[in-house]
Order: C-alpha cells, then sequence, then structure tokens
C-alpha cells in the first residue's frame, strides 16, 4: 500500500508539466472558438491522440498510480486548459471504465482500442446510463433488454439522455434492465457496435457551459446485438440475478446500490476537474488583480480583493486535499466509511461555482464579457454540481453513510 503524501514523485510532476503544456499551448488557444461552435473539437483530440494524451494506455497508467493521484492530477490540469475541450477529450474514459470494469478479457481487447481509433482516424465512444425519468434515480431505468435464446441476440429499446458523445460515437456502451421487478440489480450493460440498425441520435442538447461537448439524447429501437455483446457474459449475469432473486424471495437485507457504490468511488475525478477549472479563474484573477490600477494602485492593495483571493486560493487547496485524500483512499481499497468520495465532489464542485463567480467579480465589467475566459469559466463549473449525482445527492449520500443508512 502506497504511503499517503503531499508532494508528486518526479515522474508524476514530469506528466503533470506535459498535460499543462498541452492545456497550455493547444487547448486554451482553441476553447473560445470551440465554446461558440458548440461542436466536437476533433482537430485538438487528434492532437491529444497524436502526443499520447488521447489513448487508453495513458488512462490506465494513470489509473494504476499505486499513490491514486495519477487520474486528478491528470484531470486537474485538463480542465485547468478547459473543461469543454478536456471533457471531449476524457469522455471516451467513462465508457472505457465501463467495459473495463464489466467485460470479459475478450470484449476489453475487442472493444476498448475501437474506442479510441488511432491518431490518423480518432473514434470517440458514449456511456448510455441517465433516462428522460431516470436521472438521479438509477432504479428506475425504463431501456429494456430482452434476450432472443433462438438467435442468441439481446433486443434493446429505450431512450438514453445526457449521453457524452451520445449519436456520434462508434461504440455506445448502454445500460438496460433485464429483469425490471429487481431493480437496479436487474440491470446489465451492453456493447453497441458501430452502426447497428435502430440506435440513433435524438436531441442534442444546447448548453450553458462545456458547449465543446457534445451531449445529447439516444434512442434505441428494436436495437439487434449479438449475445456476446452483453458484458461480462450471460452465465455471469443468469447467476448474479439468481442471487439477487433469492435475496429478494428470503426478504434479505438491503444491499447498496451497486451503480450508486460505483459513482461514489470515481466521484474524486469529477472533484478533480472541478478544482482544474477553479484554478484557472483564481490564476486570471490574481494576474487581473496584480496588474489593473485603480485610484493610482493595483485593486489587490484592496482589502475587499486581497480577502476575496486569499480565500479562493485556500478553498482550491482544501478541494484538491480531500480529492487527493478520497484518491487515495480508493486506490488503496479503504472503505469510504464517510463517504469521502462524495464530500470531495460536493466541496470541489461548490467550490468551482463560487470561485469562478468570484473571479467575475474581480474583473468586474471585463469578467462579464466574453474577452476575458471566466464568463466561460463560470458557465462551465455549474455542470460540476449537476452530473455524477447533483450536489443534494452528494448531501444524502453522505447523510446516509453517516446514519449507516444504505445508500439507494
Amino acid at each position: 500500500m502506497a504511503e499517503f503524501t503531499m508532494e508528486l514523485n518526479d515522474e508524476q510532476k514530469e506528466v503533470r508539466d506535459w498535460l499543462h503544456g498541452f492545456a497550455a499551448d493547444v487547448m486554451r488557444p482553441a476553447a473560445a472558438e470551440w465554446d461558440e461552435r458548440e461542436e466536437t473539437p476533433w482537430p485538438v483530440i487528434q492532437e491529444a491522440a497524436k502526443v499520447g494524451i488521447y489513448s487508453l494506455d495513458f488512462y490506465a497508467q494513470q489509473y494504476f498510480d499505486p499513490t491514486g493521484l495519477g487520474i486528478p492530477m491528470a484531470m486537474e490540469e485538463l480542465f485547468w486548459g478547459d473543461a469543454g475541450i478536456a471533457l471531449s477529450i476524457v469522455g471516451t474514459g467513462l465508457a472505457a471504465v465501463g467495459v473495463l470494469a464489466n467485460g470479459t478479457e475478450e470484449q476489453i481487447g475487442t472493444w476498448i482500442p475501437q474506442m479510441y481509433g488511432d491518431q490518423n482516424d480518432v473514434k470517440v465512444a458514449a456511456f448510455c446510463s441517465s433516462e428522460p425519468d431516470a436521472g438521479s434515480d438509477v432504479a428506475s431505468l425504463r431501456t429494456r433488454a430482452v434476450y432472443d435464446e433462438a438467435r442468441d441476440e439481446w433486443v434493446i429499446n429505450g431512450t438514453k439522455t445526457w449521453a457524452t458523445n451520445g449519436g456520434i460515437a462508434g461504440v455506445h456502451v448502454v445500460v438496460a434492465s433485464v429483469d425490471p421487478e429487481l431493480g437496479s440489480k436487474g440491470h446489465a450493460s451492453f456493447i453497441v457496435p458501430p452502426g447497428t440498425p435502430g440506435l440513433a441520435q435524438g436531441q442534442k442538447f444546447k448548453k450553458h457551459g462545456i458547449r465543446a461537448s457534445h451531449t445529447a439524447e439516444v434512442v434505441l429501437d428494436d436495437v439487434r446485438v449479438p449475445g456476446s455483446c452483453l458484458l461480462g457474459g450471460k452465465e455471469k449475469l443468469d447467476e448474479r440475478l439468481a442471487r439477487a432473486r433469492e435475496k429478494a424471495k428470503a426478504g434479505g437485507e438491503r444491499v447498496k446500490n451497486a451503480a450508486m457504490a460505483t459513482f461514489e468511488a470515481s466521484r474524486p475525478a469529477v472533484g478533480a476537474m472541478a478544482v482544474g477549472t477553479a484554478r484557472a479563474a483564481y490564476e486570471v484573477a490574481l494576474d487581473y488583480a496584480t496588474t489593473r490600477e485603480q485610484f493610482g494602485r493595483p485593486i489587490i492593495d484592496n482589502q475587499g480583493v486581497a480577502f476575496q483571493l486569499a480565500d479562493m486560493r485556500t478553498q482550491i487547496d482544501a478541494a484538491r486535499l480531500l480529492v487527493w485524500r478520497a484518491s487515495w483512499m480508493a486506490v488503496n481499497g479503504k472503505p469510504f466509511t464517510a463517504a469521502e468520495g462524495s464530500m470531495s465532489k460536493l466541496f470541489a464542485s461548490e467550490t468551482a461555482k463560487k470561485v469562478t463567480a468570484q473571479a467575475i467579480q474581480i474583473l468586474g465589467g471585463n469578467g462579464y464579457t466574453r474577452e476575458y475566459p471566466v464568463e466561460r469559466m463560470h458557465r462551465d463549473s455549474a455542470i460540476y454540481t449537476i452530473f455524477e449525482g447533483t450536489s443534494e445527492i452528494q448531501r444524502l449520500v453522505i447523510a446516509r453513510t453517516l446514519a449507516g443508512m444504505p445508500i439507494r
């Protein structure tokens, strides 16, 4: 088990500096354009692929960092560059993690390379879980998968929403109910291969922020996929469903919702994204406050401005430490007895909204214009208190954990 440390090692610092350089030199100059266009920044993704950032190998290296700090460090630097472009770069990872967590070795080897493509022909993938009537309440999924034994195929029907890369992806990973009576325990995940008939993009959302990241509905109308596309395989699914039915019949103890438990472990990464955006806004505000003069002196000489900056920096550092703690706990198998994953995401996301708003205030009228990036950062920051569980859900998870109640 790696000991907790407040210092990055030399290798981590090298990776951090490399990512920071890409974020500063490639992502930031393109940020305003792709925000205005509200389109997927394919050229930037391709550049990321060329240097090795947009690849499974890179994320695997960070994921298996024994300190747990590889992923949060990478997320912070990329989202410091620009949240919308960064989400376009890391969004495929959501689908890849779904396959890594649930798939067989053969499925992992077959599908994950197709999710990324290569540096000359980049692809993206989509993870489709949320639905119009099932966001935070994951147990209420209506998308249904029915097994056609005669043809060894699964038939999937339903509508997914808020899917990053939905419809433009080659590979879609779709969560569907195979036994509605079991609630969330009756869910399974499926690969929908590129070009599968019946899958179509629905509404593309025009968003308040992260506009360079494509978000859309995915409509599944009698989508047929081979039996081999059930992640983990049918034998494993049948065994899991049988256990769940036995527990339900026996009135067994209530078990923590598996999807919620997975989210709890992944939330520190979202917290790191929020830290990156907050840090970016703080740095713009600090630079402005030290160079902007009013009444013959820099505005940072005014206590009202200086105290805001002091609070901003304190909150950012505190958020980062909560993220690092939860990330270290997760990689070392430490149980989140106080919902530390949700704590990190809650505090970091709320910090990002607050810090970016303070940055606009410090820049005054300039901060309200698109000439300065804090306006965009403030719009982008709003998503952190919504996706991967709203702030209200984080508080609910923390409260139920402290009370010794199951997470539902």
